[in-house]
């Protein structure tokens, strides 16, 4: 296996699938689905200027929020208008 694929993989196994119970391989794919959604969305990338592949805007007003995701093992921080 190449060594980034083989980090990729480490990487999905400690910060995913270490916490959680698959039953089968539905479960497996949607969790993993919802991983994937939060990568590349919400998580910070050093190499992207601590951007997510799919940018966001700043947001500067409003409180803050926590938004679960990957069924509450992972979350998006958010501000909302008050």
């Amino acid at each position: 296996m190449a060594k980034g694929l083989r980090g990729a993989c480490d990487r999905i196994r400690r910060e995913c699938l270490d916490h959680v119970i698959v039953l089968d391989e539905e479960g497996l794919r949607r969790v993993l689905a919802a991983y994937i959604r939060y990568y590349h969305k919400s998580r910070l990338h050093l190499s992207l200027e601590k951007d997510s592949p799919d940018p966001r805007s700043v947001q500067s007003v409003g409180k803050i929020v926590a938004i679960p995701e990957v069924g509450g093992l992972h979350h998006r921080y958010e501000r909302r208008a008050a």
